[in-house]
């Protein structure tokens, strides 16, 4: 089947498969590989970016079901000139990663998280983080980059 969406402000147009999972197009047809693969089952979310600025799980959903729409991924949070998305920067300021691999999910549901509510709390944070997993951190430092974030882009404002 044919697929077109937006992925980080650029129109692609593909052929896949009707049973490809919006992870595996990202992947391996928008050759982006930031967004990982780590459950399958929504459980970790490693996979999460954005659609339509909402933050989704993109291995349970059908590359099919993103047509017509518009995905970000982490690398599409940087600005033009390359500067870092005020999350990105604040994991980067605060540790809040070890392997690395749960953050590219964290950062885009952290994005999401701060679009809805530019003020959380601590609470509010962890309880935004629920469907995302770090096996490495205890989350302490995940929490202060999203605080540390939702600060900076209040003084940004």
């Amino acid at each position: 089947m044919k697929v077109e969406l937006a992925v980080n402000g650029t129109d692609i147009t593909a052929d896949v498969e009707d049973r490809t999972l919006l992870v595996h197009f990202l992947r391996d047809t928008a050759n982006l590989t930031a967004t990982n693969i780590g459950c399958d089952t929504t459980s970790c979310g490693a996979c999460t970016v954005l659609l339509d600025g909402e933050s989704v799980k993109s291995c349970t959903m059908l590359a099919a079901q993103a047509d017509g729409h518009s995905v970000t991924t982490l690398e599409g949070l940087a600005g033009q000139s390359g500067e870092l998305h005020p999350v990105q920067q604040a994991f980067h300021e605060q540790h809040g990663l070890q392997c690395g691999y749960c953050t590219p999910g964290m950062v885009m549901a952290l994005v999401s998280l701060l679009k809805e509510n530019p003020s959380p709390t601590e609470a509010q944070v962890r309880g935004g983080l629920e469907g995302n997993i770090c096996r490495c951190t205890g989350y302490h430092n995940i929490v202060k980059a999203a605080l540390a974030a939702a600060a900076a882009q209040e003084a940004s404002r």
